[in-house]
């Protein structure tokens, strides 16, 4: 299938650091290409992918000083995948909703994943005014506040098998927590954890400009309180797999309907337990006293650090590969791709008209290695 993603701009493909979607988009890309598809991957220019790159901004909107309104750039990007649309049986869009009046007239060829929260009042009306376009959930649980609209799958996140080397034995002693310093991932309530426990906790965090009041007033004081609390800040792929692997659990204490959670399958591909709140994706990402604890409140989740010596770190590891490789994944959205009611009549006639391979003159195309 000669199929196109557009990501978001704000990271490129994949992240350097923190980025959950653009993470994702990256490693559904390249299985697609191992898989023998013709790939189009609409991202920011530093973005890495054995693709066919497409550039929609020169570097990661976030990595770059001098913007500061990322809106333009998505529209110069959708304004390129509209020129290019027919040259796709499917166009995949991970950029939520700025695409839906441009493609209109072609939204039977298209699918969205909804990567963000929908609980949101702005966009019942927006998704009650646009109801015919396939939609994509990452979680069941996402679901739940939207109006009635097309949805064609849920989705489940997926990583490559060997991204994430399993540990077999945590050597750290410690306890985790990784992703963002926001009041909704709740790094308070992972704190309280570990002072209840007196076990350490490391923190491993980006800190956004829009949390920088929840860190400086909340956060950094109970750091400085606690002497058993390390913060890290933000860190690599590399440095991830030793950060949980050597974790004796990851803590996921979140306060609002996370819509998966990508740090718990990370989490697990390493073998490390994940003790979450029982919020969102939760429930359908963790099995209870297999890979983790679901909790409702700090002492529940001090009791369950006290358990988690019950888990098997092989048996997390099996269920990762069970149920969240991005082999899987990739495969439940080439049967959504497939089932989209356009796309087998119109490849066959595209490809009958002798439709070209991107549209585009070789000097048009930006093709760089894929990682390794």
């Amino acid at each position: 299938m000669k199929i196109a993603q557009i990501a978001p701009l704000a990271e490129r493909c994949p992240p350097k650091l923190y980025g959950g979607t653009e993470r994702i988009v990256s490693y559904l890309t390249e299985e697609l290409v191992r898989q023998g598809h013709d790939v189009t991957l609409f991202a920011s220019g530093d973005s890495r992918t054995a693709a066919r790159l497409v550039r929609g901004s020169d570097i990661a909107l976030r990595l770059d000083p001098r913007v500061k309104d990322p809106i333009p750039y998505h529209i110069m990007m959708l304004d390129e995948v509209r020129r290019r649309a027919d040259d796709f049986d499917v166009l995949h869009f991970h950029i939520d909703l700025l695409h839906f009046p441009l493609i209109r007239d072609i939204a039977e060829r298209t699918v969205t994943t909804l990567h963000g929260r929908l609980d949101l009042p702005d966009l019942v009306p927006f998704y009650r005014a646009f109801p015919e376009f396939p939609l994509v959930s990452i979680s069941d649980d996402q679901r739940r506040p939207m109006p009635p609209v097309n949805w064609v799958g849920t989705v489940h996140h997926g990583l490559p098998r060997d991204l994430l080397p399993f540990t077999a034995e945590a050597k750290g002693g410690y306890l985790a927590f990784l992703g963002r310093i926001s009041p909704e991932k709740r790094p308070d309530r992972a704190i309280e954890i570990a002072a209840r426990t007196g076990m350490p906790l490391k923190i491993a965090a980006k800190i956004d400009k829009a949390d920088q009041a929840y860190w400086d007033e909340v956060i950094a004081p109970m750091i400085a309180a606690h002497p058993k609390v390390k913060f890290i800040g933000e860190i690599n792929e590399h440095q991830k797999a030793e950060f949980l692997g050597n974790a004796r659990a990851l803590l996921f204490p979140i306060d609002w309907p996370e819509p998966f959670g990508l740090v718990m399958i990370e989490a697990m591909a390493c073998g490390t337990p994940v003790i979450a709140y029982r919020c969102g994706s939760v429930p359908e990402v963790i099995d209870e006293g297999v890979t983790g604890f679901i909790v409702e409140d700090i002492e529940q989740a001090a009791q369950a650090v006290g358990r988690i010596d019950e888990l098997d770190r092989g048996r997390i590891r099996a269920t990762f590969e069970q149920r969240f490789t991005v082999e899987r994944m990739a495969q439940q959205y080439v049967e959504i791709y497939r089932s989209l009611a356009d796309v087998s009549a119109g490849a066959l006639l595209r490809r009958a008209m002798g439709a070209t391979v991107g549209g585009v003159t070789g000097s048009d195309r930006v093709g760089l290695p894929a990682l390794a």
